[in-house]
């Protein structure tokens, strides 16, 4: 299993089913040449490898900031201002992603 498989199942793990209530989205997560995603829909979690064909918001970083991302070295906000992690889609829901994963 690869470093970024292992880290999202770190994630999937984190997942904090009342934070997401209600909603009905798909995180993606493209690390180097890496694709997986995330399906949260009315307080369940799905982690699936690859791209998905439409997701909500995609979140597009190398492995180093994925890794300290995850291990809670920085936080995403941090890694964007800093321009390690670009968003394509709906930026706001990126900014939820600490509040569901607890990252």
């Amino acid at each position: 299993m690869s470093n970024i498989a292992e880290a999202f199942t770190k994630i999937e793990s984190r997942f904090n089913a009342s934070a997401a209530a209600g909603l009905d989205v798909v995180f993606q997560f493209s690390v180097d040449d890496d694709a997986h995603h995330l399906i949260v829909k009315d307080g369940s979690c799905e982690l699936v490898a690859g791209e998905h064909s439409d997701p909500t918001v995609t979140l597009i970083m190398d492995e180093q900031t994925f890794a300290e991302i995850v291990a809670g070295d920085i936080n995403g906000m941090q890694a964007f201002m800093a321009g390690r992690l670009r968003t394509e889609g709906d930026m706001m829901l990126a900014t939820r992603l600490s509040d569901l994963f607890n990252l």
